[in-house]
């Protein structure tokens, strides 16, 4: 059953779709010291989780990586090292667009990562599409066209946020066999090691509010390792493809915030968008169910 990953993937957009509440809080401080945290404590947590709770999945994990082929060990290293920069990129880009940018601006990047990681799945992992789906792609592309008018400068953050999240999203397909929490916190840990250096040459001076600690601490268990757990699992049962339409439940979330929690100004095009946004997941999931029962016919 599919459901499992389905409930999963939506699990996580949904508590995606309001990390405003956590994030916005440290608005007073610098971005990079948000990102060196909150991966910092994400390591502090998931190491002693695997090396105390989890040895059997993880040396399971280094058994299997050590049976691979020399080429295919090699292979995964490097889309390995790719995936944490990804996720770097990603979440320092994220943060800074979300604190000083605007909600609405963060939620317009997720607006085009599915749109991207529909493309990217089609094109390296040669996901097929139906006609069906092809059209809400295309129905996703005018509702982004349209929120891009008069906020170029938005538009450019937005890519960068959309388009290092949706490598991260693809390339995890060519981690079959390998248990998600490990490689998640495998991830994660090279993260780490790449941001040390930079920690020590751009962090400001040591928070001592005891509420940035609660903030980061939520941030690292509620709104990522939970979160993209759940999300590397559903990348087990559905297609990168699927995921990634999934995926603007986030915006539309962080939207609904921007407009109504934050009173950030939304008009009438803005609003138009969004509903075809909401129209190309309908028919996207249509197209995926009518595939589905034609595979089982």
């Amino acid at each position: 059953m599919r459901s499992k990953y389905y409930a999963a993937a939506i699990t996580a957009f949904i508590i995606w779709g309001m990390f405003s509440f956590v994030l916005r809080p440290l608005h007073d401080y610098p971005s990079q010291d948000i990102l060196f945290y909150r991966i910092f404590t994400c390591v502090a947590i998931m190491a002693p989780l695997n090396l105390i709770f989890r040895r059997k999945p993880l040396l399971e994990a280094l058994h299997y990586f050590k049976s691979l082929e020399k080429k295919e060990r090699t292979s995964i290293a490097s889309l390995t090292v790719v995936s944490a920069l990804m996720l770097v990129a990603n979440w320092f880009i994220f943060i800074y667009v979300m604190n000083h940018i605007s909600v609405k601006a963060a939620a317009f990047a997720y607006m085009l990562c599915p749109i991207l990681t529909t493309v990217l799945a089609f094109i390296i992992l040669r996901e097929k599409l139906t006609t069906t789906q092809w059209f809400a792609v295309l129905i996703s592309v005018a509702g982004c066209v349209l929120l891009s008018l008069g906020n170029y400068a938005d538009v450019f953050y937005s890519l960068l946020v959309a388009g290092s999240y949706a490598i991260y999203l693809v390339l995890q397909k060519k981690f079959a066999g390998f248990d998600r929490f490990v490689l998640l916190s495998v991830q994660l840990t090279l993260t780490g090691i790449m941001l040390l250096p930079f920690f020590f040459m751009y962090s400001e001076t040591v928070p001592q509010e005891p509420s940035f600690y609660m903030y980061i601490g939520l941030i690292a268990v509620g709104f990522t390792i939970f979160p993209m757990f759940l999300n590397l699992f559903a990348l087990k049962g559905i297609k990168s493809s699927t995921l990634g339409i999934l995926m603007y439940i986030n915006p539309l979330i962080g939207f609904g915030l921007s407009a109504f929690y934050y009173n950030e100004p939304i008009t009438f095009i803005q609003l138009m968008a969004y509903l075809l946004i909401v129209v190309s997941i309908v028919v996207f999931n249509i197209g995926n169910y009518i595939k589905t029962r034609k595979d089982i016919g």
